[in-house]
């Protein structure tokens, strides 16, 4: 499964003139995004020294670079196009969240209403 994740995670290439510290592996990184999502464990209690992973700050910066150049929704592509061939994809541990659509203050009220408000308004 790697060898079709690498090379869309792939870093950039170092500055020949001042390069930095040397990164982390995408694939340690990875590694550690997938902790985080599959224990729901906070990015700063990651036990990264325990498990040989890069820190928890360090995983979530390069999730976010990812997903801001757009290669972590193709990385996701990939895998659940590799685990639906091979019927290992299963739907129904998929929560959906809203929690991070606003609601905009003094927004009108939606026309649409819920039939279980009125049922339960209507038992007496």
């Amino acid at each position: 499964m790697w060898e079709r994740l690498a090379p869309i995670l792939a870093d950039p290439p170092r500055r020949f003139r001042y390069p930095g510290r040397v990164r982390y592996s995408p694939r340690e990184c990875l590694e550690g995004i997938l902790y985080v999502l599959y224990t729901d464990t906070p990015w700063l209690q990651v036990p990264y020294r325990e498990l040989g992973l890069p820190s928890g700050e360090t995983c979530r910066r390069r999730l976010e670079e990812w997903s801001r150049r757009g290669l972590f929704q193709q990385a996701i592509r990939v895998l659940q196009e590799q685990l639906a061939a091979a019927d290992k994809l299963d739907w129904s541990r998929v929560i959906v969240d809203a929690s991070l659509v606003e609601a905009k203050k003094g927004a009108r009220r939606s026309r649409a209403r819920s039939g279980a408000a009125r049922a339960a308004a209507s038992t007496s």
